[in-house]
């Protein structure tokens, strides 16, 4: 099992001073754009760029001026609370009011909820989870936790094009921001959707994905390294009946939303306002550079282990036992 592990786990790696190098060409690609949005294009973010395209300058150039333009169009940080609190009522996306055991932001996913049938408000809501993740992060971290409750889910729960959104947003405009995700009690039936949404996730999200299953020693004993089961909800084998509580949800929210209201007045975020006449979408695109980003190539493998250490592709049987996440 370690040495699947090790095999999972493994990822190019740079000294200090190259990893600067690699940033710098980026930089000097993308121009004085990067000026316009010193978050977005300091030091740490442009090496998760270069990180999710593997140290290719070229690549991670062309996928930060993407965001960049994607931010100017869609306009996250004009998201409020108010903007999107009747999609947040029914609990389906919520950030958990614990951390992980590394002090991680923990977002909890739940499909098998009805929600609203609106695709547009459920990735603004999407969006807005992972803007606030971020603006609550420790800055000793970068990345959070997904936990996807499977109870009640049903192939009618989510549409492929939300699927598809969302791993876009995801893996489009926030690389590098997710530290791993568990996918815990998935029904049988949740196979073939998963097949169907293969060629949606990049290799690299793929091996982020563990399964969990409620009966399965391995799994619990997982669960139980990586969060405290007293404030984990019962519903991912913890002991908190509480859950999520949608009023005080909200408080939480509208103050987070006044944090970030004094975050892009100090000019730390990156408003629309910033596009001006000096910044057009020529400066933008990169015409000469037309690779495909990704491999869809590999198969999306539950990360399981069974006694013959072969891995199993889409097999959701409760006897599988869950690979652990990487811990760092």
């Amino acid at each position: 099992m370690m040495d699947l592990k090790r095999k999972m786990s493994f990822k190019k790696t740079l000294s200090p001073e190259e990893q600067q190098a690699k940033i710098g060409e980026v930089k000097k690609i993308i121009g004085p754009i990067a000026d316009k949005f010193p978050t977005l294009c300091s030091d740490a973010s442009v090496l998760r760029y270069l990180k999710a395209r593997k140290y290719n300058t070229k690549k991670s150039a062309k996928m930060l001026k993407s965001t960049i333009k994607w931010r100017f169009d869609f306009k996250p940080e004009k998201i409020h609370w108010d903007d999107i609190a009747q999609e947040a009522s029914m609990g389906t996306l919520y950030k958990a009011d614990y951390l992980d055991k590394q002090g991680r932001i923990v977002l909890v996913m739940r499909p098998g909820i009805q929600g609203t049938n609106s695709a547009a408000g459920q990735i603004k809501y999407l969006v807005y989870c992972l803007e606030n993740a971020i603006l609550n992060l420790s800055s000793n971290q970068e990345q959070m936790v997904w936990l996807i409750d499977f109870q009640g889910w049903n192939t009618s729960s989510i549409s492929l094009k939300v699927t598809k959104e969302t791993a876009q947003v995801l893996q489009d405009h926030y690389p590098e921001r997710l530290a791993f995700a568990i996918f815990y009690n998935p029904p049988k039936i949740f196979e073939s959707f998963l097949m169907m949404a293969k060629p949606f996730l990049e290799p690299s999200t793929q091996k982020k994905v563990t399964f969990a299953y409620p009966d399965n020693p391995r799994s619990c004993m997982i669960m139980e390294e990586l969060f405290d089961m007293n404030k984990l909800e019962t519903y991912f084998g913890g002991k908190n009946t509480v859950g999520f509580n949608y009023e005080a949800y909200a408080q939480k929210m509208k103050d987070d939303d006044k944090k970030m209201s004094n975050f892009i007045d100090s000019g730390c975020s990156s408003p629309s306002n910033y596009f001006n006449n000096d910044v057009n979408e020529s400066q933008l695109s990169d015409d000469n550079d037309s690779e495909d980003e990704t491999s869809c190539d590999e198969p999306i493998c539950s990360n399981l282990e069974e006694d013959n250490q072969s891995k199993h592709c889409f097999q959701h049987d409760s006897k599988n036992e869950i690979l652990e996440p990487k811990i760092e």
